[in-house]
């Protein structure tokens, strides 16, 4: 039987002080019994001699010090897994909020998870098609990644997160494959259109979403992207499937913990964070990844806001730091109409190379996308030209070049939210963009690859 604490020191904003305790762990999670009979929960965030400093999972509005008891439970913060947690919708700490029955657990995971052994990681290699031509064209996503997605405020990320949650597969797999949903810090119009676009598209099945609202705890919101991937965890190495996390808005997760850190009282880092953000995102993202000897993967997509659209603010520069690459929105293509808005030229994936090529995409993919890359970066240094010295000023050559990146940012970026292509499609798109050029500045693509492709799609 657990032993009753009545020691209660303290209570500062979401932390309390317990003192005269003996025998508890960190991480453990702990039960407050309230006078009136109600019951919040904690887990220990540090031990200082028989000090307890606990984190509260709800408000802590109604806790009496004189007559509040605390009871330790022995165990950290677990989520009750089966396959029945697929179709479902939880809260940020694993509890049901769509109505349904509370899942009768096969396994019960601790939520902070185990690292995996840098030796057993198996190196990511295979295509994971999005259907967005952005991503699978030019900076292609592979199963086991992490690619983060560098978005700013008043940005359709939350469609583009939506539409890659629909529309993403491993290509010629036979295994399973599964969506882990976590969004945290949302608005409940937000929360509504995610859930019912799952739904209108059937896209739930195969997905569980975890589900923050902005009015919830912070200390909910640190523990929603870790439930997130321990469901990703079982079903990636207990039932063999592939996984791709997609987590909205990292910025919110960072800013619990500031605010988590700054009742500690702790000595802040840049920008007020505290010092150990990058650690702790480090404990999140290195959760994704391939394991030998095991069909399953996680891949993770977390997106995150960047304050003032400044990519040298802790969390993208942190994020991108740990992750390999970045997928970044555009406030410029936005205004123009561009819609999924995506920066082709910074985004960057670093394992494109590896999740290409013949029988994986196909043969012509990687000189296409190089071509393409270096097509849109003239074009687009034509347009410039053109509007300091007028469009006189631009050779015959220079024109295409501005042409072509008009068509490109129209037909090949702005596909919408709502369409799906193939690789195929997007490479055939990628050739018929390429036909507006003459053929001797295909300097990129094999004269092979040329003949074959080059006015034939």
């Amino acid at each position: 039987m657990p032993v009753e604490y009545r020691t209660i020191e303290e209570v500062a904003g979401p932390l309390m002080l317990v003192k005269n305790v003996e025998g508890v762990k960190l991480n453990e999670i702990c039960e407050i019994s309230l006078s009136n009979g109600d019951i919040r929960r904690g887990r220990v965030l540090e031990i200082n001699g028989s000090n307890v400093l606990i984190q509260l999972f709800e408000n802590a509005v109604g806790i009496n010090i004189k007559t509040g008891k605390v009871r330790f439970l022995g165990k950290g913060l677990e989520l009750a897994l089966s396959d029945d947690i697929l179709g479902r919708v939880f809260d940020g700490l694993g509890k049901p909020v769509d109505g349904g029955p509370e899942i009768i657990p096969d396994k019960l995971m601790d939520i902070n998870g185990l690292p995996i052994n840098p030796a057993a990681r198996e190196y990511p290699n295979e295509f994971v098609q999005t259907g967005i031509s952005a991503i699978d064209g030019l900076n292609t996503l592979v199963r086991g990644q992490k690619l983060p997605i560098f978005s700013a405020s008043g940005l359709p990320h939350a469609q583009l997160a939506a539409q890659i949650a629909r529309q993403a597969k491993v290509k010629d797999s036979d295994g399973g494959f599964a969506v882990v949903f976590a969004a945290m810090g949302i608005t409940f119009e937000e929360a509504d259109y995610f859930i019912s676009d799952f739904r209108r598209t059937g896209a739930i099945d195969r997905a569980v979403l975890f589900i923050n609202l902005a009015n919830h705890p912070a200390i909910e919101r640190i523990s929603t992207p870790r439930m997130a991937l321990t469901a990703a965890e079982y079903l990636a190495f207990e039932r063999n499937m592939h996984v791709l996390v997609i987590m909205t808005d990292i910025t919110y997760y960072a800013e619990a913990l500031r605010e988590v850190s700054a009742a500690r009282k702790e000595v802040p880092g840049r920008r007020g964070y505290p010092g150990y953000l990058y650690t702790d995102l480090a404990t999140l993202y290195e959760r994704a990844g391939r394991q030998k000897d095991r069909d399953g993967s996680i891949t993770l997509m977390p997106i995150l806001t960047m304050p003032d659209d400044d990519k040298t603010h802790p969390i993208p520069d942190l994020t991108g730091y740990i992750t390999e690459g970045q997928i970044i929105l555009s406030r410029e293509l936005f205004r123009k109409g561009c819609r999924p808005p995506i920066d082709v030229l910074p985004s960057l994936s670093r394992l494109k190379d590896k999740g290409i090529g013949k029988n994986k995409t196909r043969e012509d993919h990687a000189n296409t996308m190089n071509q393409l890359f270096a097509a849109y970066a003239r074009g687009k240094e034509a347009k410039e030209l053109s509007v300091i010295l007028g469009e006189a000023a631009l050779s015959d050559v220079d024109k295409l070049y501005a042409k072509f990146s008009d068509e490109f940012e129209k037909v090949y970026i702005s596909q919408g939210f709502e369409t799906d292509r193939s690789i195929e499609q997007t490479l055939d798109i990628g050739w018929k963009l390429l036909s507006i050029l003459p053929k001797n500045e295909l300097k990129r693509i094999k004269g092979e690859f040329i003949e074959k492709y080059y006015g034939k799609v």
